[in-house]
């Protein structure tokens, strides 16, 4: 097994760097470069790697020689001393290396060889101190880091004139790698719960964050028994005792108030101010109530195209809206009406979305509001924002599971197994989505954003870990625990970045699902259009999962020209007869999307290696394994 880290588009980039960039120098950099052409007053064009430069030299040389040359001077032009003599081509890497090393003054080290050798082949240029540090860093390296990684890391800060501290060092490692970022939060999770010296406050917060991170379907469960309760209340099969521990379990989360009674759970009593527009269906009940006799064309109006336009509805149940809508507008507009109107128009939605929320578990209306946030809209007598819903189901959930009352169980079980069945591309996405978000990873860069929730934003783990490593008093066991995790973060945004057009994101996910967990990392590779936007037309994205059923797994998506060919590398036989049925769903699902599909390869890793695959028809030579054409 050694498809452990990103070399496969890392080289990439390596190759383009010296094509896409142009070349920058900084006073005490080495390099390695050929004398192209000499001019008057000791100037000379030097090559180095694709690009070409205008430096002075200290002293006068021959056209054709190539020598290591040192920056002394940058403004007002480059001005470069000779470090080695020319460099014959019968001369080995090794002698041209020992060369370097005696004129500069390094040491004959094994590590510093395998620096010199690496900045030569990548033709970056390097200085003495960079070279210093780098020897220490790979010295000192843990036995879970390999020295290819390290250089890789090394060249990452040289090539993006990162600052050579050792933070940054180590997130660019734990940024490579592709697998531990669960047991790295599970850690952290431990220790944080046992710490006492923390703030309640902090430590709550930190608790519920990490608990939405390993939890990424706890709020579409609580989004059903919800839905289920407010169905039992509704039911009048159903028996009071059934009703009674209905509307307690919605009490306990915070979701109808204390005094509420089974004659009254849904009534409204407070008439909050409305806008002209509305969202939310607790919106709609609240336009009604505060709509005046001389404003009804408009309201029937509003209400119409709310209800036409609302995609969490059914056909069936918008026909039957519409249908009270035009009895309402029949009657004479009085105070009267507008409440009887305002109260069989909540009850058929409450209904409506409580029936709905199973079938659109994972979908979102053109607001992207979800089923839950209309039905809280609609019990809730204050406006609540997203991340209050998400703390309702949150709550709704860690009540439920610790009720009991055996409906209660019964209710939570149900809907966990409805969850486990939905799962499916959508389900998916929203896992991502929620993980990441939850995460936090790119905060900063949504600071900048203006339309941004900041209170949301605060919420996420990474601005929580910064609150918590300024505490004093936590323990030196958690402190390092959150700045592990931290620099885990620190590493995906680091990896990531632009090259020229070329551009490269990683993400690791830390995924569990109904108590199975899986470590997946995502590295897209891509290239920018003039206008700034993604070219959706290439790509290469690899995915690297961790699972506890096929282990280590690597999927190589290649996209040309909106050609897309999959490549999937696991040593078991047993999924490939697994992947052929789902083949069509694959082929369907990309040509929706206007990509074709090429083909699906099934390859080992004894044999294979995602770093290798650079076509499908180099992929059948060298590899053992079953192809799938379309």
């Amino acid at each position: 097994m050694t498809a452990t880290s990103f070399n496969p588009i890392q080289m990439q980039q390596a190759t383009l760097t010296s094509t896409n960039q142009p070349l920058t120098l900084k006073q005490g950099q080495v390099f390695q470069g050929t004398i192209k052409q000499l001019y008057p007053d000791q100037m000379a064009e030097i090559q180095v790697g694709h690009q070409k430069f205008v430096a002075k030299l200290e002293v006068p040389l021959k056209a054709g020689d190539a020598h290591f040359f040192q920056v002394t001077g940058t403004s007002p032009q480059t001005e470069l001393k000779v470090v080695t003599g020319p460099m014959e081509q019968t001369t080995s890497q090794s002698q041209q290396i020992n060369q370097l090393l005696e004129s500069m003054n390094l040491p004959k080290t094994a590590e510093m060889q395998q620096l010199l050798t690496h900045f030569m082949k990548a033709q970056l240029p390097i200085s003495k101190e960079q070279l210093m540090q780098a020897e220490m860093w790979l010295k000192g390296l843990p036995e879970d880091v390999t020295k290819m990684d390290a250089l890789q890391a090394i060249q990452k800060m040289v090539e993006y004139k990162m600052p050579m501290t050792n933070d940054i060092f180590q997130a660019l490692i734990s940024g490579q790698k592709t697998n531990g970022m669960i047991s790295v939060m599970e850690n952290f999770t431990q220790l944080l719960s046992k710490e006492i010296a923390l703030p309640e406050n902090l430590k709550q917060n930190l608790m519920q964050q990490v608990q939405a991170i390993a939890k990424p379907f706890e709020v579409e469960t609580g989004s059903l028994v919800l839905a289920k309760s407010i169905q039992i209340l509704t039911n009048n099969a159903a028996s009071m005792s059934e009703k009674i521990q209905a509307m307690n379990i919605l009490k306990e989360a915070g979701i109808l108030p204390q005094q509420a009674t089974l004659q009254n759970w849904s009534s409204l009593n407070d008439v909050k101010s409305q806008s002209n527009q509305f969202q939310q269906a607790g919106e709609v009940i609240q336009a009604i109530l505060t709509t005046k006799s001389d404003n009804i064309n408009h309201l029937v109006d509003q209400l119409k195209s709310w209800t036409a336009n609302q995609s969490l509805l059914t056909d069936a149940q918008k026909q039957s809206l519409n249908q009270l809508i035009d009895r309402f507008n029949q009657l004479p507009a009085t105070k009267q009406t507008l409440e009887i109107f305002a109260k069989q128009m909540q009850e058929q939605l409450i209904k409506a979305f409580a029936e709905n929320s199973s079938e659109r578990l994972f979908t979102q209306d053109a607001n992207t509001l979800s089923v839950k946030d209309h039905l809280l809209s609609l019990l809730k007598h204050e406006a609540t924002t997203p991340l209050q819903n998400e703390a309702f189901m949150r709550s709704l959930m860690k009540n439920s599971v610790e009720s009991p009352q055996s409906m209660i169980q019964q209710i939570v079980t149900q809907a966990d197994a409805h969850v486990q069945n939905s799962m499916d591309s959508k389900a998916m996405e929203h896992a991502l989505k929620t993980v990441l978000k939850n995460l936090g990873v790119s905060y900063e860069a949504t600071l900048n954003n203006k339309s941004a929730d900041l209170q949301q934003i605060a919420h996420q783990l990474k601005p929580q870990l910064h609150t918590l490593l300024q505490e004093t008093h936590i323990s030196p066991q958690l402190k390092e625990a959150a700045e592990m995790l931290m620099t885990r973060m620190n590493g995906m945004q680091l990896a990531s970045g632009e090259n020229g057009h070329q551009h490269q994101l990683i993400m690791q996910v830390p995924l569990e699902f109904f108590g199975k967990r899986m470590d997946a990392t995502l590295q897209w590779n891509g290239r920018m259009k003039e206008d700034g936007k993604i070219d959706a037309n290439y790509a290469r994205i690899l995915f690297y999962l961790q699972m506890e059923s096929m282990k280590e797994t690597v999927i190589d998506m290649q996209v040309q020209n909106r050609v897309v060919s999959v490549t999937v590398f696991n040593e078991n036989d047993d999924i490939i007869p697994l992947a052929e049925p789902l083949k069509t769903a694959l082929k369907i699902g990309l040509a929706e999307k206007e990509y074709q599909l090429s083909g699906v390869f099934i390859k080992q890793f004894e044999k294979a290696q995602p770093a290798k695959t650079t076509s499908v028809v180099e992929q059948q030579e060298e590899h053992s394994g079953v192809d799938f054409r379309v």
